[in-house]
C-alpha cells in the first residue's frame, strides 16, 4: 500500500477540538474521505470515518487494521497539516 495523495482542510474554530478533515488516496485508486484530525489532551490524533449504529455508539466505516498502516496514515496526514500551519 502506498499513500499517493493527502489533502487537509484546516478548521479554525477556537472552541473545537477538531482541527481538520483529511482525504487520503491510496495507490491512486482508492479514496478515504472524512478522516478527522482531533486535538487530544496532549497530542493530535486521527478519528476515522464512522457512522452511528442503533445503540447510539459509533462504528468506524474504514480503519487501518495494524499499527504500521495507522502510523503511515498519521505521518502523511500530520505532515500536510503541519505544513499548513507553517504557511500561516
Amino acid at each position: 500500500m502506498k499513500i499517493t495523495s493527502v489533502k487537509v482542510h484546516k478548521i479554525d474554530s477556537e472552541n473545537s477540538k477538531m482541527k481538520g478533515i483529511a482525504t487520503v488516496i491510496i495507490d491512486d485508486c482508492f479514496v478515504v474521505r472524512g478522516i478527522k484530525i482531533i486535538q487530544g489532551e496532549d497530542k493530535l490524533f486521527l478519528s476515522m470515518p464512522s457512522r452511528k449504529v442503533s445503540e447510539g455508539e459509533y462504528q468506524d466505516i474504514v480503519h487501518p487494521i495494524n499499527q504500521e498502516t495507522r502510523t503511515e496514515f498519521e505521518k502523511a496526514i500530520f505532515e500536510v497539516y503541519n505544513n499548513l500551519n507553517e504557511v500561516e
